[in-house]
């Protein structure tokens, strides 16, 4: 099976030069966790929730800021982005996928196209999901 079919999609990018005020726009907005970073057409980076946060006041849910806050909020991404993360073809098999996520430490694998252009992104949430519809066949299609 390809991992095109387990891959959330549309990946949400940002850019190098996005202030980190555009990325909790976006985290709020949305039901993702983790951010694409392009740059130049391809595939830069990473920005998680959690990154977002170390670059912020732990108190930054509460919407108290700070000046430091506020500071942080006016970071561009290339600040905090992770660079050069572990990426997959739009072709890997979920087994590359898995081995992926056992062998290296990574919360997201974003997924490229031939040209390195990101697709999609897979998450551990998104192989649990897999797995579970599997079961789910399986356990249904064999207790009656």
């Amino acid at each position: 099976m390809n991992i095109s079919e387990i891959m959330t999609q549309p990946v949400l990018t940002v850019g190098l030069d996005d202030s980190v005020s555009d990325i909790e726009e976006i985290f709020i907005k949305s039901k993702v966790r983790h951010i694409v970073v392009v740059e130049e057409g391809e595939l830069f980076g990473v920005v998680s929730e959690r990154d977002l946060l170390r670059a912020m006041n732990p108190y930054l849910e509460a919407r108290i800021y700070t000046t430091r806050d506020l500071a942080a909020l006016n970071q561009r991404v290339h600040q905090i982005v992770i660079r050069k993360p572990i990426a997959l073809n739009v072709n890997a098999s979920i087994y590359d996928v898995i081995k992926t996520f056992k062998n290296k430490r990574v919360g997201c694998i974003p997924i490229l196209d031939d040209n390195n252009w990101p697709v999609g992104v897979v998450t551990r949430g998104d192989i649990f999901k897999f797995f579970d519809e599997i079961c789910a066949d399986y356990f249904i299609g064999t207790i009656s």
